[in-house]
Formats: C-alpha cells, structure tokens, sequence
C-alpha cells in the first residue's frame, strides 16, 4: 500500500512538473533570459553602447554643478521640457559619472527618463539614453511585466514566479531516487538518454537557488500584498516618494557642492555616491526648467548652517509653510552601508534621514537577492544561471515528453496487434 501511494504521489508531481514546464514554456523561456542578462545589466550597456563608458580617467575632478549643467544642456531640446534631477557618481573606477533627467511637464502615458553619461575628469557628455527605448531599458520593462502593464503583466510574472517555484520544487522530488541512495542520484549515467541526464543534472544543482530567485520575484510581483505581509511580522517606514519625482526647484539658495560640503560635515570621511537636487513640498510647486542653483546667503536659522539636525527631524520653512525643500545627499561610509543626510536649501542645516526599519531592510534584501546585486559576484553568477538554465530545462523537457509520448504509442500499437488475433 506505501508503494502504490509514493507512486502515485510520483505521478501526480510528474504530471504537474510536466504540464507546467510544457504549457509555459513559451512565458517561462523569455521571463528566464530577460532576468539573466539584466543581472549584468551595466555589461551588456557597455558591450552594446561602449561610447557611454568611454572615460578618459578614473578621478571625479568637475564640481557637481558642472556635470549638471552639461547634462541640462544635453537635453534641452528633448520634447516635453526635461529637467535634470540629480546625479550619481561613478560606482567603480572606470564608470561614468550618470545625471538623470525627465520631463518636465507630466504626461498621461508611462513617465520618460533619460540617463546623461558624462566624463568624470573633463565632464563633456558621452552619451544620452532614453531608458525605455534602450535595450536594457526594454529588458526591464519586459522582465517587470511583459510589456502588458494594462493588462496586469506584473501579476503574470508573479504567476510565471510561481510555476517557475513549484517546478523546482517538484524537480526536487522527482530528482531523489527511489531507493533514497543520495550519491547515485549524482551520477551522470542514471539514463542511457542525453537529454534525461542533461535535465536531470542541471536541474539538481540550479533547483534551490531557483526557487529563492522565483521566490523573491514573486514578492516583488505583488508589492501590496508583500508589503503587507511584511509589515504584519516586521516594522517598515510609510511608503513615501521616490527621491527627484517631485518638481524640482527653480532657483535654490545652496549650490550642489555646498549642499554636498554640509551634508559631508555631518558624516565625516563619507563618500558621495549621490545627489538629488530640491523638490517642492508634495511633490508640487513651481515648475522648474534647467536646474540652475544660484549661491545666496542662507537665511537666518536657529541652528548654525551645516550643523546636524537630531536624527528625524525634518527642516521647516518660515512662518511654519510646512517642510521646505531640501537637497537629498547619499553618502557611503563603508562599501557595505549608505546614510542619506537631508540639506535644507533656506537655512543649511543638516539632518539625517531616519533610520531604516527591519522591514524595509529585509525588503531591499529580497530585492537584491532577486537582482544579484550587493550579493558578492558568486551569487550574481548562480542568479545568471537561473535565467540561463530555464531554457535548457524547457527544450530537454519537451523532448523528453516528445519521446514519452512516442514510446506509449508504440506500446498502444504493439499491443492492439497482439490483441488482434483474439479478436
């Protein structure tokens, strides 16, 4: 009874590994490569597009108000009045320096970003991307919702997440021979068949860190539901505004390298990895063109300009007018851990944005395991392999179940003339 149960359990996880791999393999192929060469997004930009990373040295020498304003210029004449709305600086030796950019005016359809990519010695413009109209622009959009976010593509590809789980989950199963005898399930030979023992091997090796990968992208699929269940076991902060979406400021008090200058001041022997340029309150306020910070006197305050602000506390407009615009300054004090120090442009105080939530921190992990980012170069390789390996599974898989179908019409076959003469 035991054995006619495990067989039966065997074929029902046979058939549901089967019909899933088969019946989705025309999602399952192109969601697993997209996912694979956006793991290596910045190399592919570069193979594709080597004039955007063709620097001429390594060292960041231009003020930030410099890269800016070069990248202002660049995109002057985009449709749309595009505005500059911070900058980045290199990553790593040898990359360029990037300033974003978007319109100005809000359209009804998808918002446009554009990517300046600017020398850092001589800050001269190397290239201009239109995100969505670049190729990893379009593999992101196309990983993210298949090009069909009208028609809930992002839920489709948690869906494809979900299938991609339960076929690792099965394949597992599947995989573990009957005896329990670990070791010969390791064996290249376990089938005389090239395909079986190709699906069969990569299959075992790939399986989990597969469904970690299918896990986490089901997560970031479902970003309501996920951020609920999240907050329902750890504490996460308000959902807020991404830093540049609101209407950058005209004309601001501090220039870019005096707000960078105090936001440094209060975190000594920081580096910068970012600045963000002012926003209206609320993401509304005038309409701004090209961002062309003027150096004034700062406005009297009660904190001493460049002074650090108690950690949370936001700066306040005059006259108590709600909060007032502040440059937004990412700094790195380690390889492993950015701080945010929010600048007041009136009155130059400094103050350190709050501190992370344990939920938001397990948010970004699940983000970054999805990504292979900030993981170390092992796991960005193994997360590469699960986009390739898809593909490999779903070609061998369909040839298998080719040949099985094969094989049992054959049987059917010499079994109806067997049967015949006794008819």
């Amino acid at each position: 009874m035991a054995e006619s149960r495990t067989a039966k359990l065997r074929r029902l996880w046979l058939n549901v590994h089967l019909w899933l791999g088969v019946g989705l393999a025309l999602l399952l192929i192109p969601v697993s490569i997209s996912g694979g060469l956006l793991v290596y997004h910045d190399e592919v930009d570069a193979l594709l597009n080597p004039k955007r990373y063709a620097v001429t040295g390594t060292e960041v020498t231009q003020p930030a108000s410099v890269y800016l304003a070069r990248a202002a210029e660049a995109v002057a004449g985009e449709p749309g009045g595009f505005v500059t709305t911070g900058l980045r600086y290199p990553e790593e030796p040898g990359a360029p320096v990037r300033v974003m950019a978007r319109p100005q005016q809000r359209s009804d359809g998808p918002p446009r970003f554009y990517t300046v990519f600017l020398d850092p010695p001589t800050g001269q413009v190397l290239d201009v991307m239109d995100f969505r109209a670049s190729f990893v622009g379009f593999m992101h959009v196309f990983h993210g919702n298949l090009m069909l976010a009208q028609y809930s593509g992002r839920q489709i590809v948690g869906w494809v997440g979900v299938a991609m789980l339960l076929l690792s989950l099965t394949g597992i199963w599947l995989w573990w021979p009957r005896n329990g005898r670990f070791l010969i399930g390791l064996r290249w030979t376990r089938s005389p068949r090239f395909t079986f023992n190709l699906h069969n091997m990569l299959g075992f090796w790939i399986s989990i860190p597969l469904a970690v990968v299918s896990l986490t992208g089901i997560y970031l699929s479902f970003p309501q539901t996920a951020r609920s269940m999240m907050s329902s076991i750890a504490t996460m902060s308000p959902p807020g505004g991404r830093p540049g979406l609101g209407d950058v400021v005209a004309n601001t008090n501090l220039t870019p390298e005096r707000a960078l200058e105090i936001a440094q001041q209060s975190v000594p022997n920081a580096t910068p990895v970012a600045v963000f340029l002012p926003t209206a309150a609320g993401g509304r306020g005038p309409q701004a063109g090209a961002v062309q910070p003027q150096q004034r006197a700062a406005e009297p305050a009660e904190r001493p300009q460049g002074a650090a602000a108690p950690q949370g506390e936001r700066p306040r407009q005059e006259g108590g007018r709600g909060p007032a615009p502040s440059w937004r300054i990412q700094l790195a004090r380690s390889e492993t851990e950015t701080v945010t120090v929010m600048v007041d442009d009136r009155s130059g105080s400094a103050t350190m944005a709050p501190e992370r939530q344990s939920g938001d921190r397990a948010a970004s992990w699940i983000r970054w395991i999805h990504e292979g980012s900030h993981t170390g170069q092992v796991w960005k390789f193994i997360v590469l392999l699960t986009g390739v390996f898809p593909p490999i599974f779903a070609v061998t898989g369909v040839i298998m179940w080719l040949r099985r179908r094969s094989n049992r019409r054959a049987l059917e076959a010499k079994r109806g003339v067997q049967l015949s003469p006794a008819e």
